[in-house]
């Protein structure tokens, strides 16, 4: 039977090859994506362009589900491996600022916020859709940089 510590230890080492699949995936789709610059013009042209409207889609679900991973998945199970006591998400996010693993957690919650306008306001408004796709974007770089971060964190602390 095996010990908390390791079932604990297995979950991060899955939970960080996740991690790894995932944001390969993401940068894959943003740089198809954010090949040549989005503008109203291509936002506009979504629903006549199958291809185009599937890449926003990937985009979308990719951002999201790293960010959802990163912070909900292996923040909390980080801190148990580290013997802290994960909280809400706040909290936990606040750890990981003092740790250096994420920069702000003022600008973690407010990028969590751009899935709905991605999502939410994909038929309804373009400018709104365009200017939360580009701000992914932006952020795309600092999801790999707390993942990076996480996940060195990890491989300093286990045999991954």
């Amino acid at each position: 039977m095996k010990t908390k510590t390791e079932v604990t230890a297995e979950r991060l080492l899955f939970l960080a090859n996740v991690v790894k699949r995932e944001l390969k995936h993401l940068q894959a789709t943003d740089k198809r994506l954010f090949s040549n610059p989005l503008t109203l013009a291509t936002i506009e042209q979504l629903e006549n362009d199958e291809a185009l409207s599937e890449t926003v889609e990937a985009f979308v679900g990719r951002f999201c589900r790293l960010q959802d991973t990163l912070g909900d998945k292996l923040l909390p199970q980080l801190l148990i491996y580290l013997g802290e006591r994960p909280t809400v998400v706040v909290d936990n996010l606040d750890k990981a600022e003092r740790l250096g693993w994420i920069k702000s957690t003022d600008t973690w919650l407010e990028t969590r916020q751009l899935r709905n306008q991605m999502i939410h306001e994909y038929i309804e408004n373009p400018n709104i859709l365009l200017n939360a796709l580009n701000a992914g974007h932006e952020f795309v770089s600092e999801l790999a940089n707390v993942a990076e971060r996480m996940l060195s964190e990890i491989e300093q602390r286990t045999s991954f």
